[in-house]
């Protein structure tokens, strides 16, 4: 493995912690700007894909036949805290689908807002599929599947024309052959594509490119810019991407994956970030993306001020002291590995 160590946390002066990991940093064309580790590293893409995975859909006027608003176009490209808004717009969409929850494939889990924030869910909380993390991808999969007349039952198959339309797209989309994809099932039991994660970002940079892209430009326009303007159901109440969202005004199309995975486009910039930290460390992952935003020249005072508590640079243990310390040691490479 050619990944280094990203973060570093000690404790009394002495090294407790290192999370390794790896940086690309690539534009449009898929050019490499800037790396750490190895850039074409192997990765899952887990929830990263989502805005990808919404293309055939986007593409064949699903939107606009459904009724879709933009706030539902977010929806299919995240990874929800299971919040009332959050169920509220998947209803929206399974009802403009015709469709109910018990439609939904992706199965049931506690809401983020209850684990991620430790609260406890009310009295007689009932959880559903609506409240799954990825519910909104996935009643954008089933209105695709009406739209087209395909069966409902098996829309997740890997062989299903749905998926099959899902992986020529995100092919297209990060410059890749298909066949070339490693292939796994995600926890939402849909199929999840292994790709070197130079790859994984210029999905992104052409993703926040928007209209300028010439493949995609109108349906990588309509995502983004719902992503952007809707970043709470991105995400949720106190999620990374909500505050990455909003640290980058409007510029930043951001979006985390299970197990260490993060990618950021500036649709400025035409460029974008993807990060893998190898142990799948949430916090480490979070202080890297916004060391290596720093290193790129992305942030101004202001939202290095308003990110500074994602690099969570000091440890504090349960009466408040302070008692290590937790750093980023790399330093992108300019160019090629």
């Amino acid at each position: 493995m050619k990944h280094t160590p990203l973060i570093e946390l000690t404790r009394g002066g002495t090294l407790e912690c290192q999370h390794l990991g790896s940086v690309a940093v690539v534009n449009t064309e898929g050019r490499l700007l800037a790396h750490v580790g190895d850039p074409y590293w192997l990765t899952f893409s887990r929830s990263t894909l989502k805005a990808l995975q919404a293309l055939p859909f986007v593409e064949a006027g699903g939107p606009a036949q459904f009724g879709f608003t933009t706030r539902q176009i977010a929806m299919m490209c995240a990874s929800h805290n299971g919040e009332v808004m959050h169920v509220a717009e998947t209803q929206g969409m399974l009802d403009k689908a015709g469709l109910n929850h018990e439609a939904l494939r992706c199965g049931c889990h506690v809401p983020a807002i209850f684990t991620q924030l430790e609260q406890a869910p009310p009295p007689g909380f009932v959880v559903d599929e609506r409240h799954n993390n990825c519910s909104g991808k996935h009643a954008g999969f089933l209105a695709y599947c009406v739209q087209h007349g395909l069966r409902l039952d098996d829309y997740i198959a890997p062989e299903h024309p749905l998926q099959q339309a899902i992986r020529r797209d995100v092919a297209r989309a990060v410059g890749m052959d298909a066949n070339d994809f490693g292939m796994g099932i995600d926890g939402c039991s849909a199929p999840n594509y292994a790709l070197p994660l130079a790859s994984l970002a210029r999905g992104y940079a052409r993703l926040a490119s928007g209209a300028r892209d010439a493949e995609f430009g109108a349906s990588f326009a309509a995502l983004g810019e719902a992503m952007t303007a809707h970043p709470e159901l991105v995400s949720g109440t106190g999620r990374n991407d909500l505050a990455y969202m909003r640290a980058g005004r409007g510029d930043w199309v951001t979006k985390i994956g299970a197990d260490g995975v993060q990618v950021v486009g500036s649709k400025s910039r035409g460029e974008a970030v993807a990060l893998k930290i190898m142990d799948a460390n949430k916090v480490a992952l979070h202080a890297a993306t916004v060391e290596v935003l720093d290193q790129l020249g992305w942030l101004d005072d202001a939202q290095r001020a308003e990110l500074a508590p994602w690099r969570a640079a000091e440890i504090v243990n349960a009466r408040g002291l302070v008692v290590g310390e937790r750093r980023p040691v790399f330093q992108l490479q300019a160019g090629g590995a």
